[in-house]
């Protein structure tokens, strides 16, 4: 993770020069398009940077939420939008990463409609059991996994989602077979682990660290390169010799391609400036997530490098949107 005075320092410098908005209130207003429902963790970090931004951008920030479509529907209205920095889309692996291997069409290029302004953070997922689970660690959960193929289900928030094809990419890293059922979303399938009716899952910290901290699921391994501050017994899959497997879920800010690159300084110095915000810090603390700030060009860099890496994976699996 970044340190918070090495970004700190990497923001001091950036351009701060005000781009060309007018007064007025509609066009004052910056619209932050998130493409998922009210009140789950990306609205809650949505809100939380806007409301730490609204000050230092002079700009009213209104979040709108335009779920579906495996964010696709969000991704086009901002595509859409004209390129003058008052349109913004709190994008995630979906879109950035994804759907360019899961749909065989796409309403929208990732690589060629937008502008990239800069990252948000990292979410590192944990890979839990149920408490009765015969395995209680890595190790154990290794060997009873191979020695009963296909005889171990586990629970992801949907076909797509960072969970599933965190589990796709463990699978064919540890050469294992473990079967996948799909829910709607992260919290029945929280539910169903919980309760036992399926007893594996790799799970956000976002949405899933009061029910570890709770003893309702028990993490084995973790996905980040070094252990967090939030389950510090929880060895990582690299302590575990599984090195090829960092699973992630990640989010960043986009804009509609085009926009003028002192627009783009301006949002990507602010997003950064609140990056280092203490209120900010502690509330993706709280969620489990690594800041990721850096410069418009690191981030598209890491996002197409995600892309790439998870390509193989899905095309290899057959897995498909369609």
């Amino acid at each position: 993770m970044t340190s918070r005075r090495t970004f700190l320092a990497a923001t001091a410098g950036a351009t701060l020069l005000l781009p060309h908005w007018t007064a007025g209130a509609q066009a004052n207003t910056l619209r932050w398009v998130v493409p998922y429902p009210p009140g789950g963790g990306t609205d809650v970090l949505a809100r939380t940077l806007a409301e730490t931004m609204r000050t230092t951008l002079g700009m009213s920030i209104v979040v709108e939420n335009r779920p579906g479509a495996s964010t696709n529907i969000a991704a086009q209205d901002v595509a859409r939008a004209a390129p003058d920095g008052r349109t913004v889309l709190q994008a995630d692996n979906a879109l950035m990463a994804f759907n360019e291997h899961l749909f065989k069409k796409l309403p929208v290029d990732p690589d060629k409609d937008f502008s990239y302004i800069g990252g948000i953070g990292k979410f590192p997922l944990a890979l839990v059991v149920h408490p009765d689970f015969p395995a209680k660690n890595f190790k154990e959960f290794m060997a009873y996994v191979r020695a009963n193929p296909g005889k171990v289900n586990y629970a992801s928030p949907g076909n797509g989602s960072p969970h599933h094809l965190a589990m796709e990419m463990f699978k064919h890293r540890t050469k294992t077979f473990l079967v996948h059922i799909p829910y709607r979303g992260a919290a029945p399938a929280m539910q169903d682990v919980m309760a036992g009716q399926v007893p594996v899952m790799f799970l956000d910290l976002a949405s899933g660290l009061t029910t570890i901290q709770g003893g309702k699921v028990r993490a084995i391994a973790y996905g980040g390169t070094e252990r967090t501050a939030l389950l510090p017994g929880v060895p990582t899959l690299i302590e575990e010799n599984v090195r090829e497997v960092e699973v992630f879920a990640f989010q960043g800010l986009l804009g509609p391609a085009g926009m003028p690159p002192a627009t783009v300084q301006r949002l990507n110095a602010e997003l950064n400036k609140a990056l280092a915000n203490t209120t900010v810090l502690k509330r993706f603390l709280d969620f489990g997530m690594q800041p990721m700030p850096g410069t418009p060009e690191q981030f598209r860099a890491f996002a197409r490098a995600e892309a790439k890496r998870w390509g193989p994976i899905i095309r290899d699996n057959g897995i498909t949107l369609d």
